[in-house]
């Protein structure tokens, strides 16, 4: 599930959704040609077994259904939109019913970039699980909060002081959490 509704406000004016937003490229063929930053999360999603993708999206966001229905032609993709954008739990809430029990989920962030690429493999299946990763600036993210075992104790969504450098590039959870 990709959350994509939001509208990117520190970054516009854009042209396109923010998904969409180039960076670096990627060759098809004889040819060379931007790959939007969104691509990076799905190709890691595939690589960790991920067929049927979600993404949650506002009403303008139409350029987001045209630009994958050319590309990854191994995956299915759905789109829901989100008329208001209410935050990410609305939007996994909008995804639910494409789910059975006993699926499992990936939620990814669109415009983060993570390193290294399988990372998603390394999540386990039977609980809440984040990919974290440091920041310097944690105050421009969701800063997450975790204790001397690894255990999540509390996210700050943006929130200035914060000590945390680890801020989440997405997660993987049991629908029925």
């Amino acid at each position: 599930m990709i959350p994509s509704a939001g509208v990117g406000s520190r970054i516009q004016p854009l042209a396109f959704s923010k998904e969409l937003l180039p960076v670096g490229s990627c060759r098809v063929g004889s040819l060379e040609r931007p790959r939007a930053i969104s691509e990076y999360l799905i190709e890691r999603m595939v690589l960790a077994g991920v067929k049927n993708i979600c993404m949650v999206i506002g009403p303008s966001k139409a350029d987001i259904i045209k630009y994958y229905s050319s590309i990854f032609n191994d995956v299915f993709f759905t789109f829901i939109v989100q008329n208001i954008p209410r935050g990410l739990c609305d939007a996994i809430f909008k995804a639910l019913p494409l789910l059975n029990s006993d699926d499992s989920v990936i939620v990814g962030l669109p415009d983060t970039l993570w390193f290294p690429a399988d990372a998603l493999c390394q999540l386990t299946s039977d609980h809440l699980s984040f990919l974290l990763f440091p920041v310097d600036h944690p105050e421009n993210y969701d800063a997450v909060e975790i204790d001397e075992y690894g255990f999540v104790n509390h996210i700050h969504v943006k929130k200035s002081g914060v000590t945390q450098r680890w801020v989440w590039g997405a997660f993987k959870l049991p629908v029925t959490v």
